[in-house]
């Protein structure tokens, strides 16, 4: 306890410095308020506007979160195809690992031509950009299982579905979690992505990357930043509440989530 009070007050004193330094340096360097604003004008943005803003923030979740759980449930579906038959794997899996390549600026376009604006848009580019990592990592979880343990498994007459149920997913279960921590940390970014291109249904309402263009254009440079510390505040609330579930899953029996003696 001692040393997790402690790193979260040194975290606390950088994250002061950091705040000091930002608004030292508009103060010294007399930046305009439309250039550069300062934290004070961002928090005084912020309140000025925070009805819109907590919209823009519920927005993007809703589409986050959807994209997200899309992905995890497309994600494991195919990992354990993948690691159930070798010939579906060598065919199929290196187009998935694609994904990551694919530039989702690219595609953004086309995607709101097929489902049209909103919601639905911004979920299905979310989806797309998260759902290597989960496969991927899932994939090689389930595939990388002691070859000895399944022997033993077999040699005490344990069915395809136990082998599957009682070994190869608990095994997997750190690697699925890395796959989803990192989706995590992009949904975010894949749900703004998508709201630049996906735009509202309704002008001047939308998610925080259609709020952060509307901002831009409106010159409202405090309230902009505003959204962006939003947005930042968002994907590491999503990251550090997979890693509560990543915890709470094998806290009692993987050493990934046990301290060191050395720490």
């Amino acid at each position: 306890m001692k040393k997790r009070a402690w790193l979260i007050v040194n975290s606390a004193i950088v994250f002061v410095c950091l705040i000091g330094l930002w608004a030292s340096v508009v103060a010294m360097a007399h930046f305009p308020v439309y250039m550069l604003p300062g934290p004070g004008a961002v928090l005084a943005a912020a309140w000025e506007r925070y009805p819109s803003l907590l919209n823009s923030l519920w927005i993007t979740t809703i589409e986050a979160v959807g994209g997200l759980a899309a992905s995890i449930v497309v994600g494991i579906a195919a990992a354990l195809l993948f690691a159930q038959w070798r010939w579906m794997r060598q065919l199929v899996y290196p187009y998935t690992i694609l994904l990551q390549t694919v530039p989702i600026v690219a595609i953004a376009p086309l995607i709101i031509n097929w489902v049209g604006p909103g919601i639905s848009a911004v979920m299905l580019v979310t989806f797309i950009i998260c759902l290597a990592p989960i496969i991927a990592n899932t994939t090689q979880g389930l595939i990388s299982v002691d070859r000895n343990l399944i022997d033993l498994f077999l040699m005490h007459k344990a069915a395809p579905a136990q082998v599957l149920l009682k070994l190869k997913l608990p095994h997997a279960l750190p690697n699925l979690f890395t796959g989803i921590r990192i989706s995590a940390g992009i949904a975010v970014i894949g749900g703004i992505t998508g709201e630049l291109f996906a735009g509202s249904t309704r002008v001047g309402e939308g998610g925080l990357g259609y709020s952060i263009i509307y901002a831009n254009n409106q010159m409202e440079t405090g309230y902009m930043f505003a959204l962006v510390a939003a947005a930042t505040l968002l994907g590491f609330g999503f990251f550090f509440l997979v890693m509560f579930f990543e915890w709470l899953a094998l806290h009692h029996w993987h050493e990934s989530t046990r301290e060191t003696v050395g720490e």
